[in-house]
C-alpha cells in the first residue's frame, strides 16, 4: 500500500486567508480564546518576521506590532477548507481519510500509473490544492505516520521508498508518535529519545508493559499502520461560509463577501464535476439566532453571477431583520446538463448558458412561469401544461423544408375576451352577423363557419361543453370564438395570424 498525505501548515491561518485573500501580505495573527486568555495560534510571514509567534498573548503581540490584524479562529472557514482539501484528494484517489486540522490521507496504490512517477503525482496534488486556495505540502510512504512526517518536511514533496519507512522514522524524536501522556512518561523513564530506539525493543515486552496502545505505538515506530486507512463517505453537499469581523446591516457588504464564497463553491463543484441545483443560505444574526432560506435553481449551474443575483433578490424580498455576523452557503450538487455535439448541423445550445438564462428569468417572473409548453390529453383546443424545460436537440441542417400550402398560426388570448355576438339565420343555417366588445375587436362579420361542438371531461366535477366558431371581420382579422353551453356566454380565445 502507498499512502499520500496532504498537509496544510498553519491550517487555521490558511483557512482564514482562503476566505480573505487580501490579508495574505499583511501582518495578521489568528488568535484563540477571549479576553486575557486570547493567544496567538498562527501568524503570517510578515508578522512572524516582526517577532509574532504562537503562544504569545494578544496583548504581547500588539505590544510588538501595534497595527497587528487579529482574527479569531473561524470554525466555518476551517470546516470548509478541510472539505476543499478532501475534495482535492478525491480527484487522485477514491479512498480518502479525513485526519482533521489540514491533514488528509489518500490510498494511491495503482494511481501512479497515470503519472510519470509518484513525485509527479504529488506535485499535481500540491498544484490542485493551491488551486482551491490551500498551500499544501505532500508526502508519500507505505504508512500513514511516515507519510505525515514526510509531508511536514521541506522541500515538498518528499517520497519515502517502499520498505525504508523504519529507517526514515528512526532518527525522529518520540514525540512524533504522539503517545498518550502516561505512555510518554513511561518511555521517558526508560531513557528512550528516538523512534528508532523504541522500534528496536521486543514487541512482546512493549505490549506486556504498555498494553494495546503501546503495541500500536510500536507498530507505528516500525513503519506499520496499526489501523487501516478509513475512507470517508462522499458528502451530499458543498459548503462555504465564514464569520464576519463586524455586524453587517446593509446588503451590499454581505453580497461582496458572499460573491467570494460562491466563487470558491463554483471551483469546488467544477473540480468534482458537479453543478448547483439548490442553494441553502443560513445567516447568523446579532446578538443571537439565525435566519435560513432555500433557493431552488431551475437548472444546474455553476454561474456565480446567477447564484448571487438569486440570493440578492431573495434577501431583498425577505430581509433577515437583524445584523448579520456570519453566514453559511450550502450547494446541493447535481450533474450538469451536457450538449450533444453535431457533425453536420449547428451546435446545440450550451447547457450552462441555458441554465443561467432560465435561472435569471425565474428570479424575475417566478418559478411557476418558466418551462416548456406541452399538450394535454383532451379535446379543448386551448389545453396546455408547463413542464420542465429541456434543451432541444440541434436542428437537422440536411433536412429540406417540406413543400406544402401555407398554414395559419394561432395566437391564444389568456384569459379569453368576453364579447356580445349577433347571429342571423339564412337558408336554415345560423351565421354570426356581428361582434361587439369593449376593446378593438368589434364590427360586422364578413364570413363565419361553425359550429363545432366539443364536450370534454363530462365525467368530472368541472365538465366543458362548448360550441366553436371561426369568424372574419369586415375590417380584417380572423378570430376563433366559442359559446359555453348553459349560460350562453360568448368568448374570443384566439386570433389567426
Amino acid at each position: 500500500m502507498r499512502i499520500a498525505c496532504l498537509y496544510v501548515p498553519l491550517f487555521p491561518l490558511a483557512a482564514r486567508l482562503r476566505s480573505e485573500p487580501d490579508l495574505l501580505n499583511e501582518a495578521v495573527a489568528i488568535v484563540e480564546g477571549n479576553g486575557n486568555n486570547a493567544h496567538v495560534v498562527a501568524a503570517t510571514r510578515r508578522a512572524r518576521k516582526k517577532g509574532i509567534r504562537p503562544g504569545l498573548s494578544l496583548a504581547q503581540a500588539r505590544s510588538i506590532v501595534p497595527k497587528l490584524i487579529a482574527r479569531g479562529r473561524d470554525g466555518e472557514c476551517e470546516r470548509t477548507a478541510q472539505e476543499a482539501l478532501l475534495e482535492v484528494a478525491e480527484t487522485f484517489s477514491p479512498r480518502v481519510e479525513d485526519a482533521g486540522e489540514g491533514v488528509v490521507f489518500a490510498d494511491i496504490a495503482g494511481m501512479e500509473r497515470h503519472y510519470e512517477n509518484e513525485e509527479a503525482l504529488a506535485k499535481a496534488a500540491i498544484h490542485a490544492a493551491v488551486g482551491v486556495g490551500l498551500p499544501a505540502w505532500c508526502g508519500i510512504a507505505a504508512s500513514k505516520l511516515a507519510a505525515r512526517v514526510a509531508a511536514e518536511l521541506t522541500p515538498s514533496p518528499q517520497i519515502v521508498e517502499a520498505g525504508k519507512e523504519s529507517d526514515f522514522l528512526a532518527p525522529l524524536p518520540l514525540m512524533r508518535l504522539s503517545p498518550e501522556m502516561e505512555a510518554a512518561i513511561t518511555l521517558q523513564r526508560w531513557g528512550l529519545t528516538s523512534v528508532g530506539d523504541f522500534a528496536r525493543l521486543p514487541e512482546s515486552e512493549v505490549a506486556s508493559r504498555l498494553g494495546e496502545s503501546g503495541r500500536d505505538l510500536h507498530y507505528a515506530a516500525r513503519g506499520i499502520d496499526p489501523r487501516p486507512l478509513i475512507p470517508r463517505a462522499t458528502p451530499p453537499e458543498f459548503r462555504e461560509g465564514m464569520e464576519v469581523e463586524w455586524p453587517l446591516v446593509a446588503l451590499d457588504p454581505f453580497l461582496f463577501i458572499a460573491n467570494a464564497a460562491l466563487d470558491r463553491l463554483a471551483k469546488r463543484l467544477e473540480t468534482a464535476g458537479f453543478a448547483c441545483t439548490r442553494l441553502e443560505v443560513t445567516l447568523m444574526l446579532d446578538p443571537d439566532g439565525f435566519h435560513s432560506r432555500a433557493i431552488e435553481l431551475p437548472a444546474p449551474t455553476r454561474d456565480v453571477k446567477t447564484m448571487l443575483t438569486l440570493i440578492r433578490l431573495d434577501l431583498e424580498k425577505t430581509p433577515p431583520g437583524a445584523p448579520v455576523v456570519g453566514f453559511a452557503i450550502v450547494a446541493h450538487p447535481d450533474r450538469p446538463r451536457r450538449a450533444q455535439l453535431s457533425l453536420f448541423g449547428p451546435a446545440a445550445l450550451s447547457p450552462e448558458k441555458l441554465a443561467t438564462a432560465i435561472a435569471r428569468l425565474a428570479s424575475i417572473l417566478g418559478d411557476d412561469r418558466i418551462g416548456m409548453a406541452t399538450t394535454v390529453d383532451g379535446h379543448l383546443p386551448d389545453r396546455f401544461a408547463i413542464a420542465d424545460y429541456g434543451p432541444p436537440p440541434p436542428p437537422d441542417a440536411r433536412r429540406k423544408p417540406p413543400k406544402s400550402r401555407g398554414l395559419l398560426a394561432v395566437r391564444v388570448f389568456r384569459p379569453p375576451i368576453p364579447v356580445e355576438v349577433i347571429t342571423r339565420t339564412a337558408n336554415g343555417e345560423t351565421q354570426i352577423a356581428a361582434i361587439q366588445s369593449d376593446g378593438d375587436i368589434s364590427g360586422e362579420v364578413r364570413l363565419s363557419s361553425g359550429p363545432w361542438n366539443i364536450e370534454s371531461r363530462w365525467w368530472s366535477e368541472s365538465p366543458a361543453a362548448r360550441e366553436y366558431w371561426d369568424a372574419e371581420l369586415m375590417r380584417g382579422g380572423i378570430y376563433r370564438l366559442y359559446r359555453e353551453e348553459g349560460d350562453g356566454g360568448w368568448f374570443i380565445d384566439a386570433r389567426y395570424d
